[in-house]
């Protein structure tokens, strides 16, 4: 009688366990450090690899919880939107994204495009370059070598970036930038857009984006959110040209 009860337990165990989802492995791999030791975004010697931006990636908080928001996220109804913005904003839908459209969209929005994202850093050079494989396939300088922003910088879908770090903390202060691209999703910026990101990677196969966006011509305070990337392994740039592999045409009715 015992033997039939052990036997019961043990298959009840069994099958308990093949119900219950597996909890995930934390991936205890090293973070890698340039030879001078500050942190590098890369991967290590025989480990390739890139950031894959994640789809669900946004400032926002949404109504369900989702890992890849941080939890400083604000709800849409406590975005400090000046009014006309928020009129633009609740206009707004996916098919009006330039996005779609293969337009170069800086600020948050680069974050979260698909196919990964390289951060290569050239501390010979004091520059940071990102480059970006969804979209048009474009790239953005950050200056590490303490220069100022200049006076008037020409605007531009990515804007004038200068960076620092904080700790293992990398800083970026962006300006000058063009109004023709949505830095999010959907929240609209005038040409006063400011944006100060900071990313951190607080475990091998995680990225932490946080910004925070200063813009008087649209909001009546600065706001701040983020979101997480993943560490995708194995994953290289490749020859992506946005114009020939749209897959967004459905977002596309009815716009010119």
């Amino acid at each position: 009688m015992k033997k039939l009860v052990l036997g019961v337990s043990l298959g009840a165990g069994f099958m308990l366990a093949s119900l219950c989802p597996q909890a995930q492995e934390p991936d205890v791999r090293q973070i890698p450090r340039l030879p001078d030791g500050q942190l590098s975004f890369s991967g290590t010697p025989g480990v390739i690899g890139n950031w894959e931006g994640p789809p669900t990636g946004r400032l926002t908080a949404g109504n369900n919880p989702n890992p890849v928001l941080l939890d400083i996220n604000l709800q849409i109804d406590e975005i400090p939107f000046q009014p006309w913005a928020q009129e633009v904003y609740d206009q707004r839908s996916s098919k009006d994204d330039p996005h779609t459209r293969c337009k170069p969209s800086g600020g948050p929005r680069m974050w979260h495009t698909p196919y990964g994202m390289e951060i290569i850093q050239l501390p010979e050079i004091e520059e940071i370059v990102l480059v970006m494989v969804g979209a048009p396939h474009s790239w953005r300088q950050i200056y590490m070598d303490g220069r100022s922003h200049p006076q008037n910088p020409e605007p531009s879908p990515y804007g004038h970036s200068i960076g620092h770090w904080d700790a293992d903390t990398l800083v970026v202060d962006s300006i000058g930038y063009t109004t023709g691209f949505w830095f999010s999703r959907g929240e609209p910026h005038t040409e006063q857009l400011h944006l100060i990101e900071r990313i951190s990677r607080p475990s091998f196969d995680k990225l932490r984006y946080e910004v925070t966006v200063d813009d008087p011509g649209a909001y009546t305070a600065p706001w701040t959110g983020g979101f997480y990337l993943d560490w995708d392994d194995g994953n290289e740039p490749f020859d992506y040209l946005c114009q020939e592999n749209n897959l967004d045409p459905a977002k596309m009715i009815g716009v010119q």
